[in-house]
Protein backbone atom coordinates (compact mmCIF):
# COMPACT_ATOMS: atom_id res chain seq x y z
CA UNK A 1 0.00 0.00 0.00
CA UNK A 2 3.20 2.29 0.53
CA UNK A 3 4.09 1.56 -2.84
CA UNK A 4 0.50 3.30 -3.96
CA UNK A 5 0.76 6.00 -1.94
CA UNK A 6 4.07 7.07 -2.84
CA UNK A 7 3.24 6.82 -6.06
CA UNK A 8 0.34 8.86 -5.34
CA UNK A 9 2.18 12.15 -3.65
CA UNK A 10 5.17 11.91 -6.61
CA UNK A 11 2.11 12.20 -8.97
CA UNK A 12 0.16 15.14 -7.90
CA UNK A 13 -2.65 15.94 -9.64
CA UNK A 14 -2.35 13.34 -12.68
CA UNK A 15 -4.21 10.39 -12.82
CA UNK A 16 -3.10 7.04 -11.53
CA UNK A 17 -4.86 4.89 -14.44
CA UNK A 18 -3.30 7.22 -17.24
CA UNK A 19 0.10 5.75 -16.39
CA UNK A 20 1.13 2.44 -18.11
CA UNK A 21 2.54 0.28 -14.76
CA UNK A 22 0.48 -2.11 -12.94
CA UNK A 23 -0.15 -1.03 -9.25
CA UNK A 24 -0.15 -3.58 -6.09
CA UNK A 25 -3.44 -3.94 -3.79
CA UNK A 26 -4.20 -5.94 -1.08
CA UNK A 27 -4.93 -8.81 -2.80
CA UNK A 28 -2.07 -8.84 -5.71
CA UNK A 29 -1.09 -6.74 -9.26
CA UNK A 30 -4.11 -4.81 -9.75
CA UNK A 31 -4.25 -4.38 -14.01
CA UNK A 32 -3.55 -1.12 -15.86
CA UNK A 33 -7.55 0.06 -16.18
CA UNK A 34 -8.82 0.76 -19.78
CA UNK A 35 -10.97 3.80 -20.81
CA UNK A 36 -14.66 3.16 -21.86
CA UNK A 37 -16.70 5.09 -23.43
CA UNK A 38 -19.30 7.30 -21.40
CA UNK A 39 -21.44 10.65 -21.83
CA UNK A 40 -20.84 12.12 -19.22
CA UNK A 41 -17.35 11.87 -16.83
CA UNK A 42 -14.80 9.32 -17.50
CA UNK A 43 -14.88 5.67 -17.01
CA UNK A 44 -11.92 3.04 -16.43
CA UNK A 45 -12.58 -0.42 -15.96
CA UNK A 46 -9.90 -2.67 -14.27
CA UNK A 47 -10.13 -6.60 -15.55
CA UNK A 48 -9.68 -8.34 -13.19
CA UNK A 49 -9.23 -6.96 -9.57
CA UNK A 50 -7.67 -9.41 -7.90
CA UNK A 51 -8.73 -9.89 -4.37
CA UNK A 52 -7.44 -13.04 -1.53
CA UNK A 53 -10.94 -12.55 -0.15
CA UNK A 54 -13.45 -13.10 -3.20
CA UNK A 55 -13.48 -14.19 -6.36
CA UNK A 56 -11.61 -11.42 -8.42
CA UNK A 57 -13.95 -9.29 -10.91
CA UNK A 58 -14.05 -6.49 -12.84
CA UNK A 59 -14.09 -2.77 -11.15
CA UNK A 60 -15.25 0.41 -12.84
CA UNK A 61 -14.44 3.59 -11.92
CA UNK A 62 -16.00 6.75 -12.86
CA UNK A 63 -14.88 10.01 -12.62
CA UNK A 64 -16.40 13.27 -12.73
CA UNK A 65 -15.74 16.11 -15.35
CA UNK A 66 -12.90 18.13 -13.96
CA UNK A 67 -11.24 15.41 -11.80
CA UNK A 68 -8.97 14.79 -14.19
CA UNK A 69 -6.31 17.84 -14.24
CA UNK A 70 -7.28 18.82 -10.96
CA UNK A 71 -6.97 19.25 -7.31
CA UNK A 72 -10.02 18.66 -5.58
CA UNK A 73 -10.95 15.74 -3.87
CA UNK A 74 -14.14 13.30 -4.07
CA UNK A 75 -16.60 12.14 -2.07
CA UNK A 76 -17.03 8.20 -2.84
CA UNK A 77 -19.83 6.02 -4.07
CA UNK A 78 -19.69 2.35 -4.05
CA UNK A 79 -22.07 0.24 -5.99
CA UNK A 80 -22.84 -3.47 -6.45
CA UNK A 81 -23.99 -4.51 -9.69
CA UNK A 82 -21.48 -2.08 -11.52
CA UNK A 83 -21.97 -3.75 -14.79
CA UNK A 84 -26.27 -2.30 -14.58
CA UNK A 85 -24.88 1.30 -14.23
CA UNK A 86 -22.61 3.00 -16.91
CA UNK A 87 -22.37 1.30 -19.96
CA UNK A 88 -25.54 -0.47 -22.43
CA UNK A 89 -22.63 -2.27 -23.96
CA UNK A 90 -22.20 -4.85 -20.69
CA UNK A 91 -25.39 -5.46 -19.69
CA UNK A 92 -28.01 -7.39 -21.55
CA UNK A 93 -30.55 -5.43 -18.56
CA UNK A 94 -30.48 -2.08 -19.42
CA UNK A 95 -28.13 0.90 -17.22
CA UNK A 96 -29.16 3.12 -14.59
CA UNK A 97 -27.50 6.04 -16.61
CA UNK A 98 -25.38 6.88 -13.16
CA UNK A 99 -22.86 9.03 -15.34
CA UNK A 100 -25.84 11.14 -16.56
CA UNK A 101 -27.86 11.72 -13.43
CA UNK A 102 -24.33 12.33 -11.17
CA UNK A 103 -24.05 15.00 -13.92
CA UNK A 104 -27.40 16.40 -14.14
CA UNK A 105 -27.46 17.12 -10.23
CA UNK A 106 -24.10 17.79 -9.61
CA UNK A 107 -24.73 20.93 -12.34
CA UNK A 108 -28.12 21.68 -10.46
CA UNK A 109 -25.80 21.76 -7.12
CA UNK A 110 -28.06 18.92 -5.56
CA UNK A 111 -25.07 16.50 -5.07
CA UNK A 112 -21.25 16.67 -4.19
CA UNK A 113 -18.80 15.72 -6.57
CA UNK A 114 -18.00 12.28 -6.08
CA UNK A 115 -16.70 9.03 -7.19
CA UNK A 116 -18.73 6.50 -8.65
CA UNK A 117 -17.25 2.75 -8.16
CA UNK A 118 -19.30 0.31 -9.77
CA UNK A 119 -17.67 -3.35 -8.45
CA UNK A 120 -19.51 -5.98 -10.86
CA UNK A 121 -20.73 -9.22 -9.62
CA UNK A 122 -19.62 -12.62 -10.45
CA UNK A 123 -21.35 -16.36 -10.77
CA UNK A 124 -21.73 -16.50 -7.45
CA UNK A 125 -23.91 -12.79 -7.05
CA UNK A 126 -26.73 -14.67 -4.91
CA UNK A 127 -24.10 -16.23 -2.45
CA UNK A 128 -22.08 -13.19 -2.40
CA UNK A 129 -25.38 -10.53 -1.62
CA UNK A 130 -26.72 -12.81 0.79
CA UNK A 131 -25.92 -11.42 4.20
CA UNK A 132 -24.30 -13.99 5.88
CA UNK A 133 -24.18 -13.64 9.65
CA UNK A 134 -28.34 -13.67 10.05
CA UNK A 135 -28.41 -16.09 7.57
CA UNK A 136 -26.40 -18.64 9.25
CA UNK A 137 -28.57 -18.24 12.66
CA UNK A 138 -31.46 -19.96 10.92
CA UNK A 139 -31.67 -23.71 11.22
CA UNK A 140 -29.60 -25.95 9.43
CA UNK A 141 -32.30 -27.71 7.69
CA UNK A 142 -33.58 -24.59 6.18
CA UNK A 143 -29.99 -23.71 5.16
CA UNK A 144 -29.84 -26.97 3.33
CA UNK A 145 -32.77 -27.05 1.19
CA UNK A 146 -32.15 -23.44 0.55
CA UNK A 147 -28.45 -24.48 -0.84
CA UNK A 148 -29.29 -26.87 -3.03
CA UNK A 149 -30.68 -25.01 -5.47
CA UNK A 150 -28.57 -22.16 -5.10
CA UNK A 151 -24.78 -23.57 -5.19
CA UNK A 152 -23.70 -23.34 -1.90
CA UNK A 153 -24.02 -20.99 1.65
CA UNK A 154 -23.12 -17.34 1.67
CA UNK A 155 -20.15 -15.68 0.53
CA UNK A 156 -21.14 -12.31 2.22
CA UNK A 157 -18.54 -11.95 4.34
CA UNK A 158 -15.94 -12.52 2.26
CA UNK A 159 -17.39 -9.57 -0.86
CA UNK A 160 -17.65 -7.35 2.13
CA UNK A 161 -14.15 -7.83 3.53
CA UNK A 162 -13.12 -7.14 -0.05
CA UNK A 163 -14.40 -4.02 -0.48
CA UNK A 164 -13.30 -2.55 2.95
CA UNK A 165 -9.84 -4.14 3.50
CA UNK A 166 -8.99 -4.71 -0.51
CA UNK A 167 -10.90 -2.32 -2.65
CA UNK A 168 -11.37 1.06 -0.82
CA UNK A 169 -7.98 1.09 0.35
CA UNK A 170 -6.74 0.69 -3.28
CA UNK A 171 -9.16 3.76 -4.29
CA UNK A 172 -8.44 6.20 -1.73
CA UNK A 173 -4.67 5.65 -2.64
CA UNK A 174 -5.12 5.60 -5.84
CA UNK A 175 -7.59 8.41 -6.62
CA UNK A 176 -8.34 11.68 -4.86
CA UNK A 177 -10.32 10.98 -2.53
CA UNK A 178 -12.25 11.91 0.91
CA UNK A 179 -11.77 8.73 2.87
CA UNK A 180 -14.18 8.92 5.40
CA UNK A 181 -16.84 7.99 6.99
CA UNK A 182 -19.32 11.32 6.24
CA UNK A 183 -17.75 10.66 2.21
CA UNK A 184 -17.79 7.23 1.57
CA UNK A 185 -21.60 5.59 0.70
CA UNK A 186 -22.71 2.37 -0.54
CA UNK A 187 -25.71 1.23 -2.71
CA UNK A 188 -27.45 -1.52 -4.87
CA UNK A 189 -30.63 -2.74 -5.61
CA UNK A 190 -32.40 -6.08 -5.10
CA UNK A 191 -29.64 -8.46 -3.43
CA UNK A 192 -27.60 -5.46 -3.65
CA UNK A 193 -29.78 -3.38 -1.37
CA UNK A 194 -29.25 -6.30 1.33
CA UNK A 195 -25.99 -6.30 0.94
CA UNK A 196 -25.43 -2.57 0.59
CA UNK A 197 -27.38 -2.29 4.53
CA UNK A 198 -25.08 -5.18 5.41
CA UNK A 199 -21.87 -3.31 4.55
CA UNK A 200 -23.20 -0.37 6.33
CA UNK A 201 -24.07 -2.28 9.45
CA UNK A 202 -20.63 -4.84 9.87
CA UNK A 203 -18.70 -1.52 9.25
CA UNK A 204 -20.03 1.50 10.73
CA UNK A 205 -17.04 3.27 10.58
CA UNK A 206 -15.73 3.12 7.16
CA UNK A 207 -19.62 3.57 5.25
CA UNK A 208 -21.96 7.05 6.53
CA UNK A 209 -24.87 5.45 4.06
CA UNK A 210 -26.56 3.22 2.39
CA UNK A 211 -29.13 2.72 -0.80
CA UNK A 212 -30.94 0.22 -0.71
CA UNK A 213 -32.99 0.05 -3.57
CA UNK A 214 -35.90 -2.78 -4.41
CA UNK A 215 -34.58 -4.12 -1.50
CA UNK A 216 -34.98 -8.04 -2.13
CA UNK A 217 -36.01 -8.86 1.61
CA UNK A 218 -36.99 -12.16 1.20
CA UNK A 219 -33.21 -12.84 0.76
CA UNK A 220 -33.40 -15.88 -0.90
CA UNK A 221 -33.61 -16.63 -5.07
CA UNK A 222 -35.65 -19.22 -4.85
CA UNK A 223 -38.85 -17.67 -6.65
CA UNK A 224 -41.22 -21.18 -5.80
CA UNK A 225 -40.50 -20.22 -2.15
CA UNK A 226 -41.02 -16.77 -2.84
CA UNK A 227 -44.06 -17.44 -5.16
CA UNK A 228 -45.95 -19.61 -2.33
CA UNK A 229 -45.24 -17.63 0.61
CA UNK A 230 -42.62 -20.75 1.93
CA UNK A 231 -42.53 -20.11 5.61
CA UNK A 232 -38.24 -21.22 5.22
CA UNK A 233 -38.27 -18.27 3.12
CA UNK A 234 -40.23 -16.05 5.93
CA UNK A 235 -37.95 -17.17 8.12
CA UNK A 236 -35.13 -16.36 6.79
CA UNK A 237 -36.26 -12.68 5.72
CA UNK A 238 -37.44 -12.05 9.65
CA UNK A 239 -34.41 -13.47 10.90
CA UNK A 240 -32.46 -11.02 9.08
CA UNK A 241 -34.71 -8.10 9.77
CA UNK A 242 -34.69 -8.76 13.28
CA UNK A 243 -30.62 -8.95 12.88
CA UNK A 244 -30.82 -5.41 11.21
CA UNK A 245 -32.91 -4.39 14.08
CA UNK A 246 -30.45 -5.44 17.00
CA UNK A 247 -27.33 -4.70 14.94
CA UNK A 248 -28.14 -1.14 12.77
CA UNK A 249 -26.14 1.92 14.77
CA UNK A 250 -28.28 4.26 16.26
CA UNK A 251 -28.80 7.53 14.24
CA UNK A 252 -26.73 10.37 14.75
CA UNK A 253 -23.90 9.01 12.28
CA UNK A 254 -25.77 7.50 9.00
CA UNK A 255 -28.25 7.84 6.28
CA UNK A 256 -30.43 5.21 5.60
CA UNK A 257 -32.01 4.85 1.93
CA UNK A 258 -34.96 2.38 1.16
CA UNK A 259 -37.22 2.31 -1.62
CA UNK A 260 -39.48 -0.27 -3.40
CA UNK A 261 -42.14 -0.58 -6.11
CA UNK A 262 -45.13 -3.05 -5.30
CA UNK A 263 -45.65 -4.08 -9.01
CA UNK A 264 -44.63 -8.03 -10.08
CA UNK A 265 -41.14 -9.20 -7.65
CA UNK A 266 -41.13 -5.84 -5.88
CA UNK A 267 -44.90 -6.61 -4.34
CA UNK A 268 -43.93 -8.69 -2.35
CA UNK A 269 -41.68 -6.35 -0.48
CA UNK A 270 -44.27 -4.16 1.58
CA UNK A 271 -45.28 -6.00 4.67
CA UNK A 272 -41.27 -6.77 5.32
CA UNK A 273 -40.61 -3.28 4.57
CA UNK A 274 -43.26 -2.34 6.97
CA UNK A 275 -41.19 -4.59 9.83
CA UNK A 276 -38.29 -2.40 8.86
CA UNK A 277 -40.29 1.02 8.97
CA UNK A 278 -41.89 0.19 12.42
CA UNK A 279 -38.21 0.03 14.33
CA UNK A 280 -36.20 3.17 12.52
CA UNK A 281 -38.15 5.64 14.97
CA UNK A 282 -36.93 3.25 18.05
CA UNK A 283 -33.62 3.91 16.43
CA UNK A 284 -33.46 7.51 16.30
CA UNK A 285 -33.74 7.32 12.97
CA UNK A 286 -36.53 10.39 11.61
CA UNK A 287 -38.45 9.91 7.90
CA UNK A 288 -36.61 12.32 5.61
CA UNK A 289 -34.10 13.67 7.58
CA UNK A 290 -31.80 10.41 8.03
CA UNK A 291 -33.89 7.69 6.89
CA UNK A 292 -36.08 7.83 3.68
CA UNK A 293 -39.03 4.85 2.53
CA UNK A 294 -40.25 5.48 -0.53
CA UNK A 295 -42.95 3.63 -2.33
CA UNK A 296 -43.21 4.02 -6.19
CA UNK A 297 -46.83 3.00 -6.61
CA UNK A 298 -46.58 0.00 -9.85
CA UNK A 299 -42.90 0.10 -10.56
CA UNK A 300 -41.95 -3.18 -11.23
CA UNK A 301 -38.30 -4.68 -10.31
CA UNK A 302 -35.75 -3.83 -12.74
CA UNK A 303 -33.29 -1.82 -14.32
CA UNK A 304 -35.51 0.96 -16.10
CA UNK A 305 -37.63 1.16 -12.94
CA UNK A 306 -34.26 2.11 -11.14
CA UNK A 307 -33.17 4.25 -13.46
CA UNK A 308 -36.18 6.40 -13.51
CA UNK A 309 -35.68 7.45 -9.72
CA UNK A 310 -32.36 7.26 -9.81
CA UNK A 311 -32.14 10.99 -9.20
CA UNK A 312 -33.96 9.89 -5.41
CA UNK A 313 -31.22 7.95 -3.50
CA UNK A 314 -28.55 10.06 -5.23
CA UNK A 315 -29.92 13.31 -3.59
CA UNK A 316 -30.17 11.95 -0.19
CA UNK A 317 -26.61 10.30 -0.29
CA UNK A 318 -24.59 13.19 -1.92
CA UNK A 319 -26.64 15.35 -0.89
CA UNK A 320 -25.23 18.92 -0.30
Amino acid sequence: MMFCLNRRALLGALTLPLLPLPVMAAGGVVPKPVPVPVPAGSLWRYDLFPSALTEPRRVDVWLPPGYEGGTQSFSVLYMHDGQNLFDPASTPFGEWGVDEAMVRLMGEGAVKPAIVVGVWNTQYRRREYLPQVPYEQVPAEVRAAYEAGSGGPALSDGYVDFLVKELKPFIDATYRTKPGRADTSIMGSSMGGLISLYSLIRYPAVFGAAGCVSTHWPSVTNFDWIKSGDPRMTLIADNFIAWVKANLPRAGQHRIYFDLGNAELDSVYPPFQAKVDVFMPDLGYVQGKDWVTRLYDGEPHNEVAWRKRVDVPLRFLLGV
